[in-house]
């Protein structure tokens, strides 16, 4: 199975949303126990869903909070970017 499929609907259980037709939890499970990519993207999307929802229960009409919140969305965005540059340089 495609791991783009299979992210959508980690997303979907993660947000506690209907996973797509055909695929159920035990399929996403049984994917992960062999899928390394998915299971670091999974951990990667968890956390960023943790990270967000505390810097959200903390930013009522604060500007400031909002800006914050970006600046360490943009941030974890960039962080799997330059480990691949690193790793690029090494080889």
């Amino acid at each position: 199975m495609l791991c783009s499929r299979i992210r959508t609907a980690l997303s979907a259980r993660l947000d506690g949303e209907r996973l797509p037709p055909g695929l159920t939890n035990r399929h996403l499970d049984d994917h992960l126990a062999g899928c390394a990519d998915c299971r670091r993207w999974e951990a990667r999307a968890r956390q960023l869903a943790a990270d967000t929802g505390a810097h959200l229960r903390h930013a009522d009409d604060d500007t400031a909070s909002a800006d914050e919140l970006l600046a360490h969305l943009r941030k974890a965005a960039a962080a799997p970017a330059s480990a691949k540059a690193r790793d690029r340089r090494k080889n």
